[in-house]
């Protein structure tokens, strides 16, 4: 049996499995980050060790555990102050304030390292915020023993090892080395050595598993970030298949044959070699939809869905960049705000929730463009996270995109995926992609309407100009 772990921004969800793919049990606990005055998204880093205890304790009998294999959300960077305890109180780890993926305060910092590694690095990535740590609490850099991710900051609660978890080939812009470190003077003990997913960060300490019940050395196991799961949790192994993950954010993963380079997109290794993996990040969809939500005075999701059926599609020429907190991919500007091209008289409320909907569509359109630009198409979309439970968003995605847009069974694609890493790290199979062949299965499929191309590609052209006038 296998314990899976994925750390969302909004959520903390986990699972068990058998080898076979079947989900055994499921729970989920929410978690409350804080938005503070300016860039600034933070969050108390023990609600990860509170949820996986809270899991523990929903999950059921875990003494037939094999491994824990754990991913999360990136780049949110925790500074760690002092060594993982468990006590009374349970897991404990001192730190500060983890920084979200959606901090953006370190803009000045991200154009220093963006100028050392000669590419450019977004302000939410690891050295641009630690950069601006030392810059800005220089009393806290000193007192930080280490700076982990989220999965990396958890596997130290569990295991006692401090590891940094590198994802693939090609992500050394986003990473450091000893010569970045020391260009930038800062201090390479902080900064724990690099394992890759499949690796082990090492087992769980024995007070760990006695207090929750493990048996003794049962390893603990990187998954690397959330999208590294998700790509072998929705089976794309092949090139021209493409993964969207539908969540706070939304990213489109394309499987190619080789590595592309273009400023507008991130490449590197895919978790199915030989092949490469061809990457945009859409900032804020899923929290797109709940600001609708909440702009609309919806009681829920549900609603808002309910209501977007009951405009006909285009919006009544209403166009959403859904640029709520600056945008990734393809245009790379934290200064980007979101827009709604079209305002009229006669918009209603079904408009305005449809043109979210919509505008989601038109973001991930833009994003496959691009990677069309750039030499690699996408052949279909396999969808993932909560969202790609609702019919009219799947539907819509398919329509913009004019691509097959495939449904897997299992709709959490990193828990999935992270059971993929597992079974593969076991050796029970021989590669990720043998592993994610056997145990992902499509549950149905939705085809674009290709009369609604006409509408559609106008309302793309005009989303495009408008985009690319806030960019500018």
């Amino acid at each position: 049996m296998l314990f899976t772990i994925d750390i969302g921004t909004s959520g903390f969800k986990s699972a068990l499995w058998d080898f076979e793919g079947n989900r055994l049990s499921f729970a989920e606990v929410p978690l409350l980050s804080n938005a503070g005055g300016g860039c600034t998204h933070e969050m108390d880093s023990g609600q990860w060790l509170r949820a996986f205890e809270n899991c523990c304790g929903k999950l059921g009998n875990l003494s037939k555990v094999q491994a824990l294999i754990i991913s999360g959300n990136g780049p949110s960077l925790t500074p760690v102050l002092g060594e993982s305890t468990v006590g009374q109180e349970g897991l404990v780890v001192p730190a500060a304030p983890a920084r979200l993926w959606l901090d953006r305060g370190a803009g000045q910092e991200a154009a220093e390292v963006s100028a050392l590694m000669g590419g450019y690095v977004d302000a939410g990535f690891f050295l641009p915020k630690i950069l601006r740590i030392k810059n800005n609490e220089p009393d806290l850099y000193q007192r930080t023993k280490y700076f982990l991710g989220c999965p990396e900051f958890l596997a130290l609660a569990l295991c006692g090892e401090a590891r940094s978890v590198f994802p693939a080939a090609g992500f050394d812009r986003w990473f450091w080395n000893d010569a970045v470190l020391e260009k930038l003077k800062l201090d390479r003990e902080k900064f724990p050595p690099f394992i890759s997913p499949g690796d082990c960060f090492g087992t769980l300490l024995p007070s760990v598993a006695a207090r929750f019940g493990f048996k003794q050395n049962v390893p603990v196991i990187s998954g690397g970030p959330d999208f590294f799961a998700a790509i072998l949790g929705a089976g794309v192994t092949r090139p021209g298949q493409a993964c969207v993950r539908c969540g706070t954010s939304e990213g489109i993963n394309l499987c190619t044959e080789k590595q592309i380079v273009d400023a507008r997109l991130m490449s590197y290794g895919h978790p199915a070699g030989p092949y490469w993996n061809l990457s945009g990040i859409i900032s804020t969809t899923g929290r797109a939809i709940e600001w609708g939500r909440d702009l609309l005075g919806l009681g829920g999701l549900d609603e808002l869905y309910a209501l977007a059926k009951d405009s006909e599609p285009g919006a009544g020429g209403l166009v959403f960049l859904p640029y709520l907190a600056g945008e990734r991919a393809p245009i790379w500007n934290p200064d980007a705000r979101g827009v709604l091209r079209g305002l009229s008289l006669s918009t209603g409320r079904a408009g305005f929730a449809r043109s979210i909907l919509e505008g989601i569509g038109f973001a991930i359109r833009d994003v496959l463009a691009v990677m069309e630009e750039a030499g690699a198409a996408a052949k279909e979309l396999r969808v993932t996270g909560g969202a790609a439970k609702r019919g009219i968003l799947n539907q819509i995605k398919a329509d913009i995109t004019e691509k097959e847009v495939l449904v897997p069974v299992q709709k959490e694609a990193e828990l999935l995926g992270l059971a993929i890493i597992g079974s593969r790290s076991l050796g029970v199979f021989a590669s990720f992609a043998e592993a994610a062949s056997a145990l992902v299965r499509i549950e149905s499929r939705y085809e674009p309407d290709n009369q609604k191309a006409a509408l559609y590609g106008e309302l793309f052209r005009k989303y495009r100009e408008t985009s690319r006038t806030v960019a500018g």
